[in-house]
Formats: structure tokens, C-alpha cells, sequence
């Protein structure tokens, strides 16, 4: 949401998301959103969650859980929910039926996508154990800046690009710096995901969109 957690810099998220017209927008930090420590994002967009910004809520039969993976990050590791916020999580799903659509929402992805860049969260497979009891379980992040998707039993993973910062492919280049290219390329880089949802059998179209 933020580039360097300034004040400045969130006045200005607050005045760009005035112009939606969404009924609700639900947030879970980046690691570029706390490097005060948390204490604006949890001024402006935690004040009813649990820890470093995590919570969860039910809708239309739908459990939801925004999980913070970014608290603990150290330059370049691997995300970390901790010992804190697994046990919040196992208490969190411990009474839902296994029939209950799951969706986990978190920065970092939940799955080793390249952990060398620390593209993965070092004790996501304590969390993911929790959820595999259900028959549904989506997984959506962001921090990657581009469209990767994966499938493992009941759990869909999805990541998404960046509104900004184009990064490259993994193990392309030494390190994952913004990736510079013409400016008629720039918003075929970047981009933003929709769910369209139609009650039926099959299973929902999640289109990944650029800018461009």
C-alpha cells in the first residue's frame, strides 16, 4: 500500500481509496507498510485485528483469514507467521465443519516460489496443515509482482502483479530488482486480479488482467 510507511504516503492511499465505490476493503500489510514497526497500519487499517494485523470473518458461508507474514521479515528471507499467530490460527479453525470454503490471504506467497529471493514463508506448511481437513481452501498473495498459480491436493494457490514495480521471472537475474522497460511496456507488467463468480458446478474464472 505504502512504499517507505510514511505518513505522507498513507494520507495519500486514504484520499485514492475514497474513490472506490467497493462496500469494504479488507488489508493485511506488506513488509514496506511496516517498517515503523506496524503502528500506522494498525492505526488505520487493524484496529479490530489480533497481533501484527491478523484476523478473520465469515461471508455468505465463506471463512476468510488475513494472515501477516511480513512482521519478522529480515532483507531478502523468507516471510514468517510465527509461533503467536499459528496458534490464533489453529484456535481460529479448530470448530469450522470441513465442509467450510476456506480462503487464507497473506503478502508473501504461501509456497516456496523461489525461497533464494525469499519468495516463500518459512512456516507456511504449519499453517496449510491446518487447513487440510477442508474440501476448499484458496490461497491468495501478492509480494511477487506477477501471476503464478499452483494446485496441491485441496489448496489453489494464486499470486498476482503489482500496480507498480514490475519484478522479474525467478532465478532470472541475481536478485529480484524492479525490472526497467520502455514506458509503452510498463502496463502490460502490471495489472490487477478479478474473480468472476456465477453459481454453478464449475470452478470460478479468475482473470489476471495488465494495465495496459
Amino acid at each position: 500500500m505504502t512504499h517507505l510507511s510514511d505518513p505522507a504516503q498513507f494520507d495519500t492511499l486514504a484520499q485514492i481509496l475514497k474513490e472506490y465505490k467497493t462496500q469494504q476493503v479488507f488489508y493485511v500489510p506488506g513488509e514496506h507498510d511496516i517498517y515503523d514497526g506496524g503502528a500506522q497500519y494498525r492505526e488505520r487499517f487493524g484496529k479490530d485485528t489480533t497481533g501484527a494485523g491478523w484476523y478473520s470473518f465469515d461471508q455468505k458461508g465463506v471463512h476468510f483469514v488475513g494472515l501477516v507474514n511480513v512482521a519478522n521479515i529480515q532483507e531478502g528471507g523468507l516471510g514468517t507467521l510465527g509461533q503467536e499467530q499459528l496458534d490464533w490460527f489453529e484456535k481460529d479453525v479448530k470448530s469450522l465443519s470441513a465442509s467450510t470454503p476456506i480462503v487464507l490471504f497473506a503478502h508473501i506467497p504461501l509456497w516456496a516460489v523461489y525461497p533464494k529471493w525469499g519468495w516463500g514463508t518459512d512456516d507456511a506448511e504449519r499453517a496449510l496443515s491446518l487447513v487440510k481437513r477442508f474440501g476448499s481452501v484458496t490461497v491468495l498473495n501478492g509480494h511477487i509482482h506477477q501471476v503464478m498459480q499452483k494446485v496441491e491436493g485441496n489448496i489453489t494457490f494464486h499470486t498476482a502483479r503489482g500496480t507498480a514495480f514490475p519484478l522479474p521471472v525467478p532465478g532470472s537475474m541475481p536478485k529480484p530488482l524492479p525490472v526497467v522497460v520502455e514506458a509503452a511496456q510498463l502496463k502490460k507488467m502490471l495489472g490487477l486480479t478479478s474473480v468472476s463468480y456465477t453459481e454453478t458446478n464449475h470452478t470460478l474464472a479468475v482473470v489476471d488482467s495488465t494495465l495496459g
